[in-house]
């Protein structure tokens, strides 16, 4: 109100200060400056900030009014401010209230529908991993314990949330995971392929947060502060350690139960009963819960099969060459059709280093020890091998014995099979390799011998032979007699 209007109406100067909000001595110089053709007001002081307040304003604007009055400080000493810090923290004080007024984000509150949304999230405290979820509309909550946050963790944390809700939402809102992200491009995230193969089994939508954006799934952010600060107590830590993991899930049921059963404050509605309401509008849970092993795919090599973990694992040969699928789970690993999901192979895992094999791949069965038969290149060594296995085999044996010349030993034996003929010759290579004789002039003596060479026998049993029978006296017979002279 003006100071002159208001003195005129009640005509006292401390009327009109109380009226115009000033002090008495302020109405009584304007109106004497008035009696005096004095201009009514004095023009307004500067500050001796104005000579930096635009650079501050600048700062301010360029760094979203997250810069500090410390940091800003230095700059306007160079720019010429002289005055106090604590003067110069009021200019950036306003400055960031000014851009604050014509800045405000404007967020709308969430608006959700039955059975819609469920939102997922991930909290950590004293190393025990707390996994969260709420259901928008009824606020249900999920809470369980886990030892990591990896992809095969979180989602068979979320099969067990649907089983525990009766039924599937249409989305799934979680922030950006790297558990489940795969990758980003133009702020669009692209969900891991694993991820979007348990969205189609179940029939839902994968969606993501903005980054930085807390706000959209301040829901469940909210969650995971009230079970930390309510449920993960220090008894349950001690008992995570020990590794009774499955008692601290029991109670973390026990928890969700008795929230659930209790009034919102939000919905002023009880989370179980609204439940109850949601669930006609929920998907249906699929016959059965999708395989969560980790799926690979590798080549067939050479030797008929495939690297795992370090490992050898055997194939069979008709897929040399072939790509694969690898399913590891349970202590065991699997080998599969890519296409088909057809069961090729199954084995136990094995250390790293080692190898299974079965013998059925290969169509046989694996020898003790490697067996490298002998392979003839020559003429010589083609025409005595042609005898038969007894030739290989006394082969294999004079080399291991280290005979000498060996080539030429053979072809003496070929010779005497041409003028003794191979049965003859046959005959005498394998009574030389009985015996452990390697030469051809063995096999020469041998032959020489003809059929005069003693056969040896195994033991039997004791020889028993009839003996005839024979009269037969008494000693006495045979006592000497002494005769007297």
């Amino acid at each position: 109100m003006d100071v002159l209007a208001a003195y005129q109406q009640v005509g006292s100067f401390r009327g009109a200060a109380v009226m115009c909000g000033t002090t008495h001595k302020t109405v009584a110089r304007i109106v004497a400056g008035q009696l005096a053709g004095e201009p009514a007001a004095r023009s307004a002081r500067g500050h001796n900030y104005d000579v930096v307040a635009e650079v501050v304003a600048d700062k301010v604007a360029k760094t979203a009014g997250r810069i500090s009055a410390k940091r800003l400080l230095p700059i306007a000493r160079a720019a010429g401010y002289g005055g106090s810090a604590r003067n110069f923290r009021r200019l950036v004080a306003a400055a960031k209230a000014e851009r604050r007024r014509g800045n405000h984000r404007g967020r709308r509150p969430g608006v959700w529908a039955a059975g819609e949304t469920l939102i997922i999230d991930w909290g950590v405290q004293g190393g025990l991993h707390v996994f969260a979820a709420v259901l928008a509309w009824s606020r249900f909550r999920f809470v369980r314990f886990a030892t990591d946050e990896k992809a095969t963790t979180t989602l068979a944390m979320l099969a067990e949330c649907f089983e525990v809700l009766g039924g599937v939402p249409k989305v799934v809102l979680a922030d950006r995971m790297g558990c489940l992200k795969g990758g980003v491009v133009a702020n669009v995230v692209v969900p891991t392929a694993d991820y979007v193969r348990f969205a189609t089994h179940y029939g839902f939508r994968p969606d993501f947060c903005n980054g930085a954006d807390p706000e959209s799934k301040g829901m469940v952010e909210n969650l995971v502060g009230y079970a930390k600060a309510d449920l993960m107590v220090p008894q349950m830590l001690v008992e995570q350690r020990s590794g009774e993991l499955d008692a601290a899930n029991a109670a973390a049921g026990a928890w969700c139960a008795q929230v659930n059963a209790v009034r919102h404050s939000e919905i002023a509605a009880v989370p179980a009963d609204r439940l109850a309401q949601e669930l006609a509008l929920l998907g249906p849970l699929p016959s059965l819960r999708l395989s969560l092993e980790r799926a690979v795919f590798r080549k067939v090599d050479k030797l008929s099969c495939v690297r795992f973990g370090s490992a050898r694992y055997s194939v069979p040969t008709c897929l040399i060459g072939a790509q694969v699928q690898l399913l590891s789970g349970a202590g065991a690993i699997r080998v599969l059709e890519p296409v088909t999901g057809e069961l090729l192979a199954e084995h136990a895992l094995v250390a790293p280093g080692e190898a299974s094999i079965l013998d059925e791949h290969y169509g046989s069965t694996r020898p003790d020890r490697p067996r490298r038969s002998a392979r003839a290149r020559t003429v010589t060594e083609k025409e005595f091998l042609a005898l038969g296995p007894v030739a290989e085999t006394f082969l294999t044996g004079a080399a291991a014995a280290g005979v000498n010349r060996l080539g030429s030993e053979i072809a003496s034996i070929n010779t005497l099979a041409r003028n003794h003929g191979s049965e003859a010759v046959l005959g005498a290579l394998t009574r030389a390799v009985r015996f452990g004789r390697w030469r051809a002039a063995d096999v020469r003596s041998i032959l020489a011998a003809g059929t005069g060479v003693p056969v040896p026998q195994p033991p039997g049993q004791a020889l028993v032979l009839t003996l005839p029978q024979v009269p037969t006296r008494s000693l006495a017979d045979y006592a000497i007699e002494v005769r007297s002279s």
